[in-house]
Parts: C-alpha cells; sequence; structure tokens
C-alpha cells in the first residue's frame, strides 16, 4: 500500500477547514491503495517521510513566509532525506490574510532543493474560505493520492 503524508501547521479554524478538504480528496474512493497519514507539522519526522510515496505540506502565510512549524519541520527532515526521496511527489496550500506569496516561494524553494516533484500548482487562498478554496484543496489531495494509488 502506497502511504500519502499530510504535514500541516493549522492554527486557524480555516487552515482546520482547508486540511480537512485535503484529507477528503486524499482518502476518495475513486483511489485504492492508498493510506494517508497526517502529522502537524512539529511533529512529523525524518521516517514519516522516508515511509511516505508522496507528500501534501500545508501552512499559514505569517509576516510573508511559511509557518515557523513548517520550517522547522523542513531543518529536521532535510538533511537525512535530501538524497534519500528524490522526486517525491508533493503538494501545497497555503492560506494568508492577504498575501500568500512569500510562504510559497519559500516551500518551493526548499521542497526544490530536495528534488521533490510539484504535482500541481500550489492551492493559495487569501482572505475568507469559499467553496472554490475547498475544492481546490480537495482536489489537490485527490491528485496526490491518485499519483501513487490506483484508480477505482
Amino acid at each position: 500500500m502506497s502511504r500519502l503524508l499530510i504535514v500541516h501547521h493549522t492554527p486557524s479554524p480555516a487552515l482546520q477547514e482547508l486540511l480537512e478538504a485535503a484529507r477528503s480528496g486524499a482518502s476518495t474512493d475513486e483511489v485504492k491503495g492508498v493510506e494517508v497519514v497526517t502529522r502537524p507539522a512539529l511533529g512529523a519526522s525524518v521516517t514519516d517521510v522516508l515511509e511516505a510515496d508522496a507528500i501534501l505540506l500545508g501552512t499559514p502565510a505569517n509576516i510573508g513566509y511559511m509557518s515557523g512549524a513548517l520550517k522547522h519541520f523542513f531543518d529536521v527532515v532535510y538533511y537525512p532525506c535530501l538524497e534519500a526521496k528524490p522526486r517525491l511527489p508533493y503538494g501545497l496550500y497555503v492560506h494568508g490574510s492577504n498575501d500568500t506569496a512569500g510562504a510559497v516561494r519559500a516551500v518551493e524553494s526548499i521542497a526544490g532543493a530536495m528534488g521533490w516533484r510539484a504535482v500541481h500548482p500550489p492551492v493559495s487562498v487569501t482572505g475568507p474560505l469559499t467553496k472554490p478554496a475547498l475544492e481546490a484543496c480537495w482536489e489537490l489531495g485527490a491528485l496526490l493520492a491518485a499519483e501513487i494509488g490506483e484508480l477505482a
């Protein structure tokens, strides 16, 4: 069975809704053979990444950057996973009050340095959540699951 790891920092109700939408998409009945494992960014480990076949990252945009928790995750896993997971499929969702560009750029920079492969452009949400934003997160989760699973 393939494993999709969701690593997130979820300090707000909006990010909780985005996480739930992404997790729901990743668990869709349309894809079989995928175990979805969810870890808070401060609790995710090197082993979690080494056991993953794809990874979905979620973060708020804080002062123009990813959350400190997600940065900590990258600090922990960077060197141990640098050469172990080349071309690991990944996706990203980011929520911010009015701008997510810096957070997206930072995550893409680190993921790119690790050799990970984005399977879809980041889902970038600003301001209040909308139905299309939640649907985009659902689709991102489903797309990552389909990348490593079997279509039903």
